[in-house]
């Protein structure tokens, strides 16, 4: 299976559109086969679920993510976890052992980190810069 992860730095992006990268692991039987960076390719509507299905890719996590994302992604049969945060390479370790929990979105609609956009608030103050 092909998972994708919304990154920003060593950390999962509370924003899945507004994140620099997306980490894609291939995890089979609990073992974790590749793991590779793609540059996310614009936040445009419907564009990123599309990029991802391209890659062949079956779930996407992040921290947060509107219901219209949730919907395009649903279109390519993608399945999304939102809600979850802390390092790349411990989400992978989470995911390979089956013990990933997602839960809430991060975010509120509306709500960006500023990665070149307009929007200045979002509600998860508990979240650290991590660059």
């Amino acid at each position: 299976m092909k998972i994708a992860i919304s990154t920003d730095g060593e950390y999962v992006s509370a924003h899945f559109g507004r994140c620099p990268v997306f980490t894609i692991a291939e995890i089979e039987d609990g073992k974790v086969l590749k793991v590779e960076i793609a540059e996310n390719p614009g936040h445009e509507p419907g564009f990123i679920p599309k990029f991802l299905h391209s890659k062949q890719v079956e779930c996407i996590i992040a921290g947060g993510m509107g219901m219209r994302a949730t919907g395009f992604f649903q279109e390519y049969g993608i399945k999304t976890i939102v809600g979850v945060s802390g390092k790349i390479n411990d989400v992978i370790s989470e995911i390979a052992k089956g013990s990933l929990k997602g839960g809430k979105s991060l975010c509120e609609p509306g709500a960006g980190k500023g990665y070149g956009i307009e929007k200045t608030e979002c509600d998860h103050p508990n979240e650290k810069s991590h660059k």
